[in-house]
């Protein structure tokens, strides 16, 4: 059973006052004497345009022939009792139709439809007196008409605010799905570069035991076949989340936490490569989920980089730990920048940028560079420290 709400209470007050005015206007012009059937045809089809369920209604009644054609109805009627010199009156069933075309008119049609659609309503409102004040003197028709286009000016002027409104939103919503999907792409290019990298120096390191120690190959070989199916499983999942435009698909990116790290450490290490993670064990789990994320994607790029910048490294550090309301995550390694990489796998260098913004977007900063206290050329160190609050 559904709840009924203070907006649902409002819209059908609406309508039930436009009902009991169309009604009245009805009758009203039915006790004159005059034909009733051009009043009829105007305010049924205002009705219509006006109360046409959303779920039924056809292609063809777009918002600019809901608002054009009821409006011409009722302008056409104007003018007929003028031509005929008759005085027909006009009632708050018509006016309310009209005034909520207007509405529709400038809110909902396309931005080249708004206006002509708008101005055709005003005019249709406008036309009203009109029908009832033959003389352009008289005094009570220049004090409707004047009352006219203050109602006129105010709903126009609604719609008007709210399109704006909508029209924000919209930039909005489009500006945060465009930053998401390029937030998402940075992903798909950290983690798949992480994996082929470490594909990378496993196959050199197999290419070298393949002549010196071929029965030790099958562990390296093994770790190829691991590293190329979290790749391949990293590119799916998000191809997956940028052709999902649902709500939940920034939910499913690969990102990791401070548990994954250790899965991550274990990953890297290598024969040639001794892999240590320094884990402060009154860290807790339970910090949030960002500062998790971009903790691991640090562990990440340090150790990708080391791949490609310091393969001769023979011990890599890495350190998590608690400083006071700090979370800190250090990556050390004691390589001298020898490389075998190709150049065309050194990468571009937006690693380390990216992750500057990520991590000065959570409060924290970054550090990169020499380790402290080694001698020249002798090790690199990249330094997190991220405000976490109360442990």
């Amino acid at each position: 059973m559904r709840s009924v709400t203070g907006r649902g209470c409002a819209r059908g007050l609406a309508v039930g006052a436009l009902l009991g005015f169309t009604v009245y206007d009805l009758s009203f012009t039915a006790s004159t004497g005059h034909p009733t059937w051009p009043a009829v045809v105007v305010l049924l089809t205002g009705l219509a345009a006006v109360l046409w369920p959303v779920a039924r209604r056809p292609p063809w009644f777009t918002p600019q022939v809901r608002t054009a054609v009821p409006a011409a109805l009722s302008l056409a009627y104007s003018a007929g009792a003028n031509l005929a010199g008759r005085s027909e009156l006009f009632g708050p069933g018509e006016i309310m139709i009209l005034l909520t075309l207007t509405f529709i008119a400038v809110r909902h049609c396309p931005q080249r439809w708004a206006v002509a659609c708008g101005v055709l309503d005003g005019l249709a409102l406008l036309a009203l007196p009109a029908r009832y004040f033959h003389s352009v003197t008289d005094e009570n028709l220049l004090l409707v008409t004047a009352l006219g286009l203050v109602l006129l000016g105010s709903t126009a002027g609604l719609a008007g605010y709210l399109r704006s409104l909508d029209y924000r939103r919209t930039v909005a919503v489009t500006e945060t799905r465009r930053a998401e999907r390029l937030a998402i792409a940075a992903d798909l290019h950290d983690f798949v570069a992480h994996h082929v990298t470490g594909i990378l120096v496993q196959t050199q390191v197999a290419r070298m035991m393949a002549t010196t120690r071929p029965e030790d190959l099958d562990p390296v070989l093994a770790a190829i076949e691991r590293a190329s199916t979290e790749a391949l499983a990293s590119m799916r999942r998000t191809v997956g989340v940028l052709r999902d435009a649902g709500p939940d698909a920034a939910d499913r990116r690969p990102v990791g936490d401070l548990a994954a790290v250790a899965e991550l450490v274990d990953g890297f290490a290598s024969p040639a490569q001794k892999v240590t993670l320094r884990r402060d064990p009154t860290l807790p789990d339970d910090l949030p989920h960002e500062v998790q994320a971009a903790a691991f994607r640090v562990v990440q790029e340090a150790l990708t980089n080391v791949r490609r910048h310091a393969s001769d490294a023979a011990e890599v550090t890495v350190g998590l730990r608690r400083t006071g309301r700090r979370l800190e995550v250090t990556v050390t390694d004691d390589g001298h920048g020898g490389t075998q990489l190709p150049a065309a796998a050194h990468g571009g260098g937006f690693g380390l940028v990216g992750l500057t913004e990520r991590v000065t977007a959570l409060g924290g900063e970054l550090r990169a560079g020499p380790r402290e206290g080694a001698g020249a050329g002798c090790g690199w160190e990249v330094r997190a420290v991220f405000p976490v609050g109360r442990f």
